[in-house]
């Protein structure tokens, strides 16, 4: 009999849309490694319940290269084992102050771009090498956004970390292409606007510094956002459609 037995790696999942995918996944029976600056018991306690395996690595993303030194590590230890699956789900990111850039402290444009784009590649990086000899189905989910795809004023890191995650995740399949049938699905998509705790941010800000603020708190006034449950299920249904990857580059929405 075919395993059926799931590994999915997820960054940022203590809050918001991500800890809604991790509670969803342990639901489907998912064997999960969840990365996230602080560990969440919940999560720990619906695991427990279930009888799967969780573990929470208390990481800052900000040191990408501890993370994906330590993730290498690991999935080399763990091993394929009978896996039908191994998944990387790249999902945590951060807005700095929201100003213009001249505004912006240069360590907070740097935690910015190092947790949302140099992370999720020294981790894709890290997870492709230690599973190259895999059989099973492999793939890399990276959470993006549409301020990848439309600038912002006041939005300047937020939206290069998330152009630069579609197209990194570009330049990763045409190299997986490369490996036929052996290579990983990867996809950057665009999950929707989400009622999370970064929407409380843009909506909170000073109008003087962000021309936008106005068009966030409409979205919100007008019912337009996204629980963080109906978007994780849209994300992780997604994830499961049998054409995941064909595009590198996606939107929920379409």
């Amino acid at each position: 009999m075919a395993s059926t037995s799931h590994l999915t790696i997820l960054t940022g999942a203590s809050r918001g849309m991500g800890l809604a995918m991790a509670e969803q996944l342990l639901d489907a029976g998912h064997e999960l490694l969840c990365i996230s600056r602080k560990t969440n018991d919940a999560l720990t306690a619906r695991a427990q319940a279930r009888g799967l395996r969780l573990e929470q690595w208390p990481q800052d993303l900000a040191r990408p290269d501890a993370a994906a030194a330590k993730l290498e590590t690991w999935l080399a230890a763990h091993g394929e084992g009978d896996l039908a699956g191994v998944t990387l789900i790249n999902n945590a990111g951060v807005i700095p102050t929201i100003a213009p850039v001249g505004d912006i402290a240069a360590a907070d444009l740097s935690q910015a771009l190092r947790v949302g784009l140099e992370a999720p590649m020294l981790l894709t990086g890290a997870f492709l090498r230690a599973t190259v000899a895999w059989k099973c189905q492999r793939k890399v989910l990276n959470i993006s956004s549409g301020l990848g795809r439309r600038a912002m004023a006041s939005q300047a890191a937020y939206c290069a970390a998330k152009a630069g995650m579609d197209h990194f995740t570009r330049c990763v399949a045409l190299e997986e292409e490369q490996r036929g049938r052996h290579g990983a699905k990867v996809c950057s998509l665009a999950p929707g606007v989400i009622d999370t705790d970064m929407q409380v941010q843009l909506r909170s800000a000073d109008p003087d510094r962000f021309p936008d603020v106005g068009n966030f708190q409409g979205m919100k006034s007008r019912g337009m956002l996204t629980s963080p449950a109906e978007a994780a299920a849209r994300v992780l249904a997604f994830l499961a459609r049998e054409d995941f990857g064909a595009n590198a580059v996606a939107d929920v929405r379409g």
